[in-house]
Protein backbone atom coordinates (compact mmCIF):
# COMPACT_ATOMS: atom_id res chain seq x y z
CA UNK A 1 0.00 0.00 0.00
CA UNK A 2 1.47 3.61 -1.16
CA UNK A 3 1.44 6.02 1.95
CA UNK A 4 -0.36 9.08 1.61
CA UNK A 5 0.84 12.10 3.56
CA UNK A 6 -1.97 13.33 5.88
CA UNK A 7 -4.15 16.31 4.73
CA UNK A 8 -3.09 15.33 1.17
CA UNK A 9 -5.69 13.97 -1.55
CA UNK A 10 -5.15 10.45 -2.99
CA UNK A 11 -4.02 9.93 -6.67
CA UNK A 12 -7.08 8.30 -6.84
CA UNK A 13 -9.47 10.98 -5.30
CA UNK A 14 -7.68 13.34 -7.44
CA UNK A 15 -8.33 11.32 -10.85
CA UNK A 16 -11.93 11.39 -9.61
CA UNK A 17 -11.89 15.17 -9.07
CA UNK A 18 -10.66 15.98 -12.54
CA UNK A 19 -11.95 13.71 -14.68
CA UNK A 20 -15.33 15.68 -14.40
CA UNK A 21 -13.59 18.38 -16.10
CA UNK A 22 -12.85 17.38 -18.91
CA UNK A 23 -16.40 17.61 -20.38
CA UNK A 24 -17.12 21.29 -19.58
CA UNK A 25 -13.54 22.31 -20.81
CA UNK A 26 -14.35 20.67 -24.39
CA UNK A 27 -17.80 22.80 -24.10
CA UNK A 28 -15.77 25.67 -23.30
CA UNK A 29 -13.98 25.18 -26.27
CA UNK A 30 -16.79 24.41 -28.53
CA UNK A 31 -18.53 27.35 -27.71
CA UNK A 32 -15.65 29.75 -27.85
CA UNK A 33 -15.46 28.38 -31.71
CA UNK A 34 -18.72 29.14 -32.34
CA UNK A 35 -18.68 32.53 -31.24
CA UNK A 36 -15.89 32.94 -34.16
CA UNK A 37 -18.41 31.57 -36.88
CA UNK A 38 -16.70 27.97 -36.70
CA UNK A 39 -13.36 29.71 -38.15
CA UNK A 40 -10.37 27.79 -37.72
CA UNK A 41 -6.94 29.39 -36.77
CA UNK A 42 -4.80 26.79 -37.70
CA UNK A 43 -1.28 27.33 -39.67
CA UNK A 44 -3.04 26.11 -43.25
CA UNK A 45 -6.39 28.11 -42.56
CA UNK A 46 -8.31 25.23 -43.19
CA UNK A 47 -12.43 25.54 -42.68
CA UNK A 48 -12.18 22.90 -39.83
CA UNK A 49 -11.91 23.58 -35.88
CA UNK A 50 -9.64 21.47 -33.93
CA UNK A 51 -9.72 20.73 -29.96
CA UNK A 52 -6.51 19.87 -28.97
CA UNK A 53 -7.13 18.91 -25.15
CA UNK A 54 -3.70 19.47 -22.79
CA UNK A 55 -2.61 17.55 -19.49
CA UNK A 56 -5.25 18.57 -16.53
CA UNK A 57 -2.18 21.08 -15.04
CA UNK A 58 -1.69 22.75 -17.91
CA UNK A 59 -5.82 23.29 -18.72
CA UNK A 60 -6.59 24.86 -14.94
CA UNK A 61 -3.93 26.91 -14.82
CA UNK A 62 -5.37 28.64 -18.62
CA UNK A 63 -7.98 29.66 -16.63
CA UNK A 64 -5.99 32.20 -14.58
CA UNK A 65 -3.57 33.11 -17.38
CA UNK A 66 -3.34 37.19 -18.16
CA UNK A 67 -4.06 37.97 -21.65
CA UNK A 68 -0.99 38.26 -22.68
CA UNK A 69 0.39 34.90 -21.37
CA UNK A 70 -2.45 33.51 -24.32
CA UNK A 71 -0.62 31.68 -27.08
CA UNK A 72 0.30 33.81 -30.12
CA UNK A 73 -1.22 30.82 -32.34
CA UNK A 74 -4.63 31.58 -31.26
CA UNK A 75 -4.94 34.98 -33.12
CA UNK A 76 -5.67 35.87 -36.61
CA UNK A 77 -5.59 39.21 -38.21
CA UNK A 78 -7.32 40.29 -41.43
CA UNK A 79 -6.78 43.87 -42.90
CA UNK A 80 -8.53 45.38 -45.99
CA UNK A 81 -7.71 48.87 -47.70
CA UNK A 82 -7.72 51.25 -50.05
CA UNK A 83 -4.99 53.14 -52.70
CA UNK A 84 -6.25 55.42 -54.54
CA UNK A 85 -4.61 57.47 -57.34
CA UNK A 86 -5.23 59.33 -60.71
CA UNK A 87 -3.47 58.49 -63.82
CA UNK A 88 -2.03 61.61 -65.47
CA UNK A 89 -0.96 61.97 -69.42
CA UNK A 90 2.31 60.20 -68.72
CA UNK A 91 0.64 57.11 -67.09
CA UNK A 92 1.60 57.66 -63.58
CA UNK A 93 -0.07 58.68 -60.84
CA UNK A 94 -0.83 62.91 -60.39
CA UNK A 95 0.14 64.67 -57.32
CA UNK A 96 -3.88 65.74 -56.40
CA UNK A 97 -5.67 67.20 -53.75
CA UNK A 98 -9.54 65.95 -53.36
CA UNK A 99 -12.44 68.29 -52.87
CA UNK A 100 -13.53 66.20 -49.61
CA UNK A 101 -10.98 66.34 -46.89
CA UNK A 102 -11.87 64.50 -44.24
CA UNK A 103 -15.72 64.99 -44.22
CA UNK A 104 -16.78 61.77 -44.56
CA UNK A 105 -15.69 60.27 -41.75
CA UNK A 106 -17.86 60.52 -37.90
CA UNK A 107 -16.96 63.25 -35.94
CA UNK A 108 -15.58 60.81 -33.00
CA UNK A 109 -12.43 59.97 -35.48
CA UNK A 110 -9.38 61.32 -34.29
CA UNK A 111 -7.00 63.35 -36.80
CA UNK A 112 -3.17 64.65 -36.87
CA UNK A 113 -3.11 68.15 -36.02
CA UNK A 114 -6.44 68.76 -37.01
CA UNK A 115 -9.43 67.77 -39.31
CA UNK A 116 -8.23 70.54 -42.04
CA UNK A 117 -4.85 69.56 -41.88
CA UNK A 118 -5.23 66.79 -44.12
CA UNK A 119 -7.16 68.90 -46.84
CA UNK A 120 -3.92 70.86 -47.79
CA UNK A 121 -2.15 67.92 -48.10
CA UNK A 122 -1.18 67.16 -51.49
CA UNK A 123 0.18 63.75 -52.65
CA UNK A 124 -0.06 60.69 -55.82
CA UNK A 125 -1.79 58.27 -53.00
CA UNK A 126 -4.74 58.65 -50.79
CA UNK A 127 -4.63 55.56 -48.14
CA UNK A 128 -8.23 55.23 -47.68
CA UNK A 129 -9.93 53.25 -44.67
CA UNK A 130 -7.42 50.60 -43.96
CA UNK A 131 -9.05 48.60 -41.41
CA UNK A 132 -7.14 45.41 -38.81
CA UNK A 133 -10.12 42.36 -37.80
CA UNK A 134 -8.41 40.42 -34.98
CA UNK A 135 -9.83 36.89 -34.26
CA UNK A 136 -9.54 35.36 -31.20
CA UNK A 137 -11.10 32.78 -28.85
CA UNK A 138 -9.95 34.00 -25.68
CA UNK A 139 -9.15 37.49 -24.68
CA UNK A 140 -5.67 38.75 -25.22
CA UNK A 141 -3.22 41.59 -25.89
CA UNK A 142 -1.31 42.78 -28.67
CA UNK A 143 0.64 45.67 -29.74
CA UNK A 144 -0.03 47.28 -33.44
CA UNK A 145 2.42 49.49 -35.48
CA UNK A 146 2.12 50.63 -39.07
CA UNK A 147 4.64 52.23 -40.34
CA UNK A 148 4.58 54.22 -43.71
CA UNK A 149 7.88 55.63 -45.10
CA UNK A 150 6.40 57.70 -47.65
CA UNK A 151 3.73 59.07 -46.19
CA UNK A 152 1.50 60.46 -42.94
CA UNK A 153 -1.25 58.85 -41.32
CA UNK A 154 -4.05 61.38 -41.13
CA UNK A 155 -6.74 59.74 -39.61
CA UNK A 156 -7.17 56.92 -37.01
CA UNK A 157 -9.81 55.24 -34.26
CA UNK A 158 -9.36 53.84 -31.60
CA UNK A 159 -7.18 56.42 -29.67
CA UNK A 160 -3.49 56.01 -30.78
CA UNK A 161 -0.37 56.12 -28.49
CA UNK A 162 1.46 57.66 -30.98
CA UNK A 163 0.82 58.78 -34.89
CA UNK A 164 3.76 60.68 -36.92
CA UNK A 165 5.67 61.09 -33.87
CA UNK A 166 8.88 61.50 -35.26
CA UNK A 167 7.00 65.05 -37.41
CA UNK A 168 7.71 68.64 -35.84
CA UNK A 169 7.62 70.77 -38.76
CA UNK A 170 4.50 71.91 -40.25
CA UNK A 171 6.18 72.99 -43.79
CA UNK A 172 6.70 69.78 -45.64
CA UNK A 173 6.74 68.11 -48.89
CA UNK A 174 5.89 64.72 -49.11
CA UNK A 175 8.69 64.06 -51.76
CA UNK A 176 10.64 64.88 -49.25
CA UNK A 177 9.74 63.59 -45.83
CA UNK A 178 13.06 62.69 -43.57
CA UNK A 179 10.81 61.18 -41.02
CA UNK A 180 8.21 58.19 -42.06
CA UNK A 181 4.70 58.20 -41.07
CA UNK A 182 3.93 55.78 -37.96
CA UNK A 183 0.64 55.00 -35.75
CA UNK A 184 0.82 52.80 -32.86
CA UNK A 185 -1.75 50.96 -30.23
CA UNK A 186 0.68 49.80 -27.64
CA UNK A 187 -2.33 47.76 -25.26
CA UNK A 188 -5.20 46.63 -27.52
CA UNK A 189 -7.74 44.02 -25.72
CA UNK A 190 -9.37 41.61 -27.82
CA UNK A 191 -12.06 39.54 -26.21
CA UNK A 192 -14.27 37.58 -28.35
CA UNK A 193 -17.23 38.36 -25.72
CA UNK A 194 -16.48 41.91 -25.10
CA UNK A 195 -18.86 44.88 -24.80
CA UNK A 196 -20.13 45.96 -28.13
CA UNK A 197 -21.58 49.73 -27.22
CA UNK A 198 -19.15 50.98 -30.70
CA UNK A 199 -19.54 55.23 -31.07
CA UNK A 200 -21.79 56.54 -32.88
CA UNK A 201 -22.69 60.03 -34.05
CA UNK A 202 -25.96 59.18 -35.23
CA UNK A 203 -24.57 59.93 -39.00
CA UNK A 204 -25.53 57.45 -42.06
CA UNK A 205 -21.63 56.64 -42.64
CA UNK A 206 -20.07 54.60 -45.17
CA UNK A 207 -17.97 53.90 -41.74
CA UNK A 208 -20.43 51.69 -39.77
CA UNK A 209 -20.44 49.00 -42.70
CA UNK A 210 -17.01 47.86 -41.55
CA UNK A 211 -18.43 46.65 -38.36
CA UNK A 212 -20.77 44.05 -40.15
CA UNK A 213 -18.21 41.45 -39.20
CA UNK A 214 -17.64 38.47 -36.73
CA UNK A 215 -14.73 39.93 -35.57
CA UNK A 216 -13.54 40.24 -31.75
CA UNK A 217 -14.72 43.56 -29.82
CA UNK A 218 -11.61 45.73 -29.17
CA UNK A 219 -11.05 47.43 -26.40
CA UNK A 220 -8.38 50.87 -25.74
CA UNK A 221 -7.23 51.90 -22.72
CA UNK A 222 -7.48 56.27 -22.57
CA UNK A 223 -7.04 58.57 -20.36
CA UNK A 224 -10.45 59.40 -20.18
CA UNK A 225 -11.81 55.90 -20.15
CA UNK A 226 -11.71 52.97 -22.85
CA UNK A 227 -12.79 53.17 -26.22
CA UNK A 228 -14.34 49.99 -27.95
CA UNK A 229 -14.73 49.12 -31.55
CA UNK A 230 -14.54 46.36 -33.79
CA UNK A 231 -11.64 46.61 -35.55
CA UNK A 232 -8.38 49.04 -35.85
CA UNK A 233 -9.06 51.41 -38.27
CA UNK A 234 -6.61 54.47 -40.17
CA UNK A 235 -6.12 56.55 -43.15
CA UNK A 236 -3.13 58.51 -45.11
CA UNK A 237 -1.77 60.41 -47.64
CA UNK A 238 1.58 59.90 -49.60
CA UNK A 239 4.19 60.18 -52.53
CA UNK A 240 4.98 56.65 -53.77
CA UNK A 241 4.00 55.35 -57.50
CA UNK A 242 1.20 52.51 -57.75
CA UNK A 243 2.45 48.99 -58.86
CA UNK A 244 1.43 49.95 -62.37
CA UNK A 245 0.68 52.51 -64.97
CA UNK A 246 -2.09 53.63 -67.53
CA UNK A 247 -2.48 55.66 -70.70
CA UNK A 248 -4.84 56.05 -73.33
CA UNK A 249 -3.82 54.92 -77.09
CA UNK A 250 -5.39 56.90 -79.72
CA UNK A 251 -7.92 54.20 -80.36
CA UNK A 252 -9.00 54.92 -76.95
CA UNK A 253 -7.83 51.52 -75.55
CA UNK A 254 -6.24 51.33 -71.98
CA UNK A 255 -2.50 50.44 -72.15
CA UNK A 256 -1.65 49.18 -68.60
CA UNK A 257 2.12 48.31 -67.35
CA UNK A 258 3.23 46.90 -64.97
CA UNK A 259 5.91 48.10 -62.31
CA UNK A 260 7.98 46.18 -59.55
CA UNK A 261 6.74 44.97 -56.61
CA UNK A 262 8.81 47.92 -54.47
CA UNK A 263 7.88 51.35 -54.52
CA UNK A 264 9.45 54.24 -55.81
CA UNK A 265 9.16 57.88 -54.22
CA UNK A 266 7.52 60.12 -57.18
CA UNK A 267 10.36 62.71 -56.47
CA UNK A 268 13.00 60.24 -57.49
CA UNK A 269 14.32 62.49 -59.95
CA UNK A 270 12.78 66.06 -61.66
CA UNK A 271 11.26 64.24 -64.78
CA UNK A 272 8.22 61.70 -64.19
CA UNK A 273 9.10 60.27 -67.44
CA UNK A 274 12.71 58.85 -66.24
CA UNK A 275 11.13 58.24 -62.89
CA UNK A 276 8.79 55.78 -64.71
CA UNK A 277 11.80 54.02 -66.34
CA UNK A 278 13.77 53.76 -63.74
CA UNK A 279 11.08 51.91 -61.92
CA UNK A 280 10.06 49.79 -64.71
CA UNK A 281 13.81 48.92 -66.04
CA UNK A 282 14.25 47.37 -62.43
CA UNK A 283 14.64 44.15 -63.62
CA UNK A 284 11.78 41.81 -64.67
CA UNK A 285 12.56 39.23 -61.93
CA UNK A 286 11.17 41.08 -59.74
CA UNK A 287 7.65 41.69 -61.20
CA UNK A 288 4.98 40.34 -59.21
CA UNK A 289 1.81 39.70 -61.17
CA UNK A 290 -1.30 42.03 -60.36
CA UNK A 291 -3.49 39.16 -59.14
CA UNK A 292 -6.47 40.60 -60.60
CA UNK A 293 -8.14 43.84 -62.46
CA UNK A 294 -11.64 45.16 -63.35
CA UNK A 295 -11.64 47.98 -65.99
CA UNK A 296 -14.72 49.91 -65.28
CA UNK A 297 -16.55 52.64 -66.54
CA UNK A 298 -19.94 54.41 -65.84
CA UNK A 299 -22.21 57.02 -67.61
CA UNK A 300 -24.86 58.07 -66.05
CA UNK A 301 -27.50 55.12 -65.35
CA UNK A 302 -25.81 52.51 -68.04
CA UNK A 303 -22.06 51.15 -66.81
CA UNK A 304 -19.74 48.21 -67.77
CA UNK A 305 -17.17 46.37 -67.01
CA UNK A 306 -14.26 43.82 -67.54
CA UNK A 307 -12.77 41.47 -65.41
CA UNK A 308 -9.44 40.85 -66.54
CA UNK A 309 -7.41 38.18 -64.37
CA UNK A 310 -3.62 38.31 -63.13
CA UNK A 311 -1.87 41.28 -65.30
CA UNK A 312 1.85 40.92 -66.00
CA UNK A 313 4.22 43.21 -67.36
CA UNK A 314 2.13 45.07 -70.38
CA UNK A 315 -1.55 44.87 -71.93
CA UNK A 316 -3.98 46.89 -73.99
CA UNK A 317 -7.17 46.83 -72.69
CA UNK A 318 -10.31 47.47 -74.61
CA UNK A 319 -12.98 50.04 -72.72
CA UNK A 320 -16.07 47.72 -71.66
CA UNK A 321 -19.44 47.48 -73.10
CA UNK A 322 -22.13 49.53 -71.06
CA UNK A 323 -24.34 47.09 -70.61
CA UNK A 324 -23.58 45.32 -67.18
CA UNK A 325 -25.34 45.77 -63.73
CA UNK A 326 -24.02 46.52 -60.24
CA UNK A 327 -25.96 43.23 -58.62
CA UNK A 328 -23.04 40.82 -61.06
CA UNK A 329 -20.21 43.30 -60.42
CA UNK A 330 -20.36 43.37 -56.49
CA UNK A 331 -21.03 38.89 -56.78
CA UNK A 332 -17.77 39.20 -59.10
CA UNK A 333 -15.86 41.72 -57.31
CA UNK A 334 -16.58 39.83 -53.82
CA UNK A 335 -15.70 36.74 -55.10
CA UNK A 336 -12.06 37.88 -55.91
CA UNK A 337 -11.93 39.52 -52.13
CA UNK A 338 -12.38 36.56 -50.98
CA UNK A 339 -10.21 34.35 -53.12
CA UNK A 340 -7.53 36.65 -51.64
CA UNK A 341 -7.99 35.93 -48.18
CA UNK A 342 -10.65 37.87 -47.12
CA UNK A 343 -13.51 36.11 -45.52
CA UNK A 344 -16.79 36.31 -46.99
CA UNK A 345 -18.50 39.07 -44.50
CA UNK A 346 -15.10 40.75 -44.31
CA UNK A 347 -15.47 40.99 -48.17
CA UNK A 348 -19.27 42.25 -48.10
CA UNK A 349 -18.30 44.35 -45.80
CA UNK A 350 -15.45 46.44 -47.87
CA UNK A 351 -17.85 46.64 -50.80
CA UNK A 352 -20.48 48.35 -48.38
CA UNK A 353 -18.16 50.52 -47.30
CA UNK A 354 -16.98 51.79 -51.36
CA UNK A 355 -20.04 51.25 -53.33
CA UNK A 356 -21.02 54.17 -53.03
CA UNK A 357 -17.58 55.69 -54.65
CA UNK A 358 -15.87 53.30 -56.67
CA UNK A 359 -19.06 52.49 -58.71
CA UNK A 360 -19.31 56.44 -59.48
CA UNK A 361 -19.38 58.47 -62.90
CA UNK A 362 -16.23 58.05 -65.18
CA UNK A 363 -13.75 55.24 -65.27
CA UNK A 364 -11.03 53.34 -63.69
CA UNK A 365 -9.04 50.70 -62.92
CA UNK A 366 -9.48 48.64 -59.90
CA UNK A 367 -7.36 45.65 -59.19
CA UNK A 368 -5.49 43.58 -56.41
CA UNK A 369 -2.21 45.10 -54.43
CA UNK A 370 0.26 42.23 -54.42
CA UNK A 371 1.03 41.34 -50.99
CA UNK A 372 4.41 42.08 -51.45
CA UNK A 373 4.21 45.72 -52.26
CA UNK A 374 1.64 46.76 -49.80
CA UNK A 375 4.07 45.26 -47.34
CA UNK A 376 7.20 46.93 -48.58
CA UNK A 377 4.84 50.22 -48.49
CA UNK A 378 3.13 49.90 -45.46
CA UNK A 379 5.04 47.62 -43.17
CA UNK A 380 2.63 45.75 -40.39
CA UNK A 381 4.33 44.72 -37.03
CA UNK A 382 1.77 43.17 -34.65
CA UNK A 383 3.04 41.39 -31.11
CA UNK A 384 2.28 38.54 -30.12
CA UNK A 385 2.57 38.07 -34.07
CA UNK A 386 -0.70 36.21 -35.15
CA UNK A 387 -0.50 33.06 -36.80
CA UNK A 388 -2.38 34.13 -39.75
CA UNK A 389 -2.21 37.32 -41.26
CA UNK A 390 -4.29 38.43 -44.59
CA UNK A 391 -3.96 41.87 -46.26
CA UNK A 392 -6.13 42.35 -49.04
CA UNK A 393 -5.75 45.73 -50.61
CA UNK A 394 -7.67 47.35 -54.02
CA UNK A 395 -5.59 50.12 -55.90
CA UNK A 396 -8.24 51.98 -57.75
CA UNK A 397 -6.65 54.33 -60.56
CA UNK A 398 -8.96 57.07 -62.34
CA UNK A 399 -8.45 57.29 -65.53
CA UNK A 400 -9.11 60.53 -67.02
CA UNK A 401 -10.78 59.63 -70.66
CA UNK A 402 -11.72 61.79 -73.51
CA UNK A 403 -15.35 61.02 -72.34
CA UNK A 404 -14.39 62.35 -69.17
CA UNK A 405 -12.62 65.36 -70.35
CA UNK A 406 -16.09 66.58 -72.44
CA UNK A 407 -18.24 66.03 -70.32
CA UNK A 408 -16.64 68.14 -66.96
CA UNK A 409 -15.16 70.71 -69.79
CA UNK A 410 -18.92 70.85 -71.09
CA UNK A 411 -20.55 71.14 -67.40
CA UNK A 412 -18.00 74.05 -66.60
CA UNK A 413 -19.27 75.99 -69.68
CA UNK A 414 -22.79 75.23 -68.99
CA UNK A 415 -22.35 76.00 -64.91
CA UNK A 416 -24.21 72.08 -64.86
CA UNK A 417 -23.51 71.78 -60.84
CA UNK A 418 -25.21 68.57 -60.79
CA UNK A 419 -22.75 66.83 -63.58
CA UNK A 420 -19.77 68.30 -61.96
CA UNK A 421 -20.94 66.71 -58.49
CA UNK A 422 -20.38 63.09 -60.14
CA UNK A 423 -17.04 63.77 -60.30
CA UNK A 424 -16.72 65.06 -56.97
CA UNK A 425 -13.49 65.10 -55.14
CA UNK A 426 -11.26 63.93 -58.72
CA UNK A 427 -12.46 67.50 -60.15
CA UNK A 428 -9.37 69.34 -59.35
CA UNK A 429 -6.82 66.42 -61.19
CA UNK A 430 -9.09 66.51 -64.39
CA UNK A 431 -9.10 70.13 -65.16
CA UNK A 432 -5.11 69.94 -64.36
CA UNK A 433 -5.04 66.97 -66.57
CA UNK A 434 -6.93 68.54 -69.38
CA UNK A 435 -4.58 71.67 -68.54
CA UNK A 436 -1.19 69.88 -69.44
CA UNK A 437 -2.01 68.02 -72.48
CA UNK A 438 -3.67 71.32 -74.13
CA UNK A 439 -1.78 73.39 -76.43
CA UNK A 440 -4.60 75.99 -76.49
CA UNK A 441 -3.42 79.08 -74.83
CA UNK A 442 -7.02 80.40 -74.43
CA UNK A 443 -8.36 76.97 -73.39
CA UNK A 444 -5.53 76.70 -71.14
CA UNK A 445 -6.96 79.98 -69.56
CA UNK A 446 -10.27 78.82 -69.53
CA UNK A 447 -9.14 75.62 -67.68
CA UNK A 448 -7.26 77.40 -64.95
CA UNK A 449 -10.22 79.80 -64.30
CA UNK A 450 -12.59 76.77 -63.81
CA UNK A 451 -10.01 75.11 -61.47
CA UNK A 452 -9.77 78.22 -59.57
CA UNK A 453 -13.43 78.24 -59.10
CA UNK A 454 -13.11 74.39 -57.00
CA UNK A 455 -12.93 74.68 -53.19
CA UNK A 456 -9.88 74.19 -52.84
CA UNK A 457 -6.11 75.80 -52.86
CA UNK A 458 -4.06 75.42 -56.01
CA UNK A 459 -0.93 76.58 -57.49
CA UNK A 460 -2.05 75.29 -60.77
CA UNK A 461 -0.48 78.04 -63.86
CA UNK A 462 -1.40 77.67 -67.31
CA UNK A 463 1.64 76.22 -69.01
CA UNK A 464 2.68 78.20 -72.35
Amino acid sequence: MTPTTKGAASPRLLSSLVRPVFPLLFLVSVLSASVLGGRSFSSDNSAAFSVRLQPPRNLLSSFHAAPKQLAQSDLTVHEWGTFTSVAGPDGLAMDWLPLTGSTDLPSFVEHFRDVKFKGGLRGTIRMETPVLYFYSPRETNVSVNVYFPKGLITEWYPHADSANAALTTRDFSLDFLKSPGTISWNSVHVDPLGASDFPSDNSENHYYAARQTASSPLEIPTSSGPQREKFLFYRGVAAFLPPLTATLSSDGDVVVRQGTASAVPKAVSESAALANEVRLAEGQENLVPIPNAILFERRGTQLGYRVLGPLRDQASLTPPALDGSLDSLFSDLEGILISQGLFPDEAHAMLETWKGSWFEEGSRLIYILPRSFVDSVLPLTINPAPANTARVFVGRLELITPATQQAVESAFAAGDSSTLARYSRFLEPIVFFMIQQSADDSRQQRLAHYLDSLPITSDVQPTH
